[in-house]
């Protein structure tokens, strides 16, 4: 099974609130692999807005980003590239 992984850090003045997690969970429900966001020792469901927000993710928090499953790569980059677009707040 593939795995893949980056770091990203929360840029968006008003960090991981229920927006930017509804953007990332309808991101995670279009993939096949399992998503989770990691910081620290907490591990949330990519697919859970609530446990996104539940992280109290602020900026300038790094997160991890982990995708296991046929199309890890894809996922990875996709939500990735939400956290590098500041999901369209700026």
């Amino acid at each position: 099974m593939a795995v893949a992984e980056t770091q990203v850090q929360v840029t968006n003045t008003l960090g991981i609130h229920l927006r930017p997690a509804g953007m990332i969970s309808k991101a995670a429900i279009s993939f096949r692999s399992k998503i989770a966001i990691i910081r620290g020792e907490e591990v949330a469901n990519a697919r859970s807005i609530v446990a996104l927000t539940m992280m109290g993710a602020e900026v300038g928090t790094r997160l991890t980003i982990r995708a296991e499953g046929p199309d890890a790569e894809s996922a990875v980059e996709v939500i990735g590239q939400l956290f590098a677009g500041k999901f369209g707040e700026e």
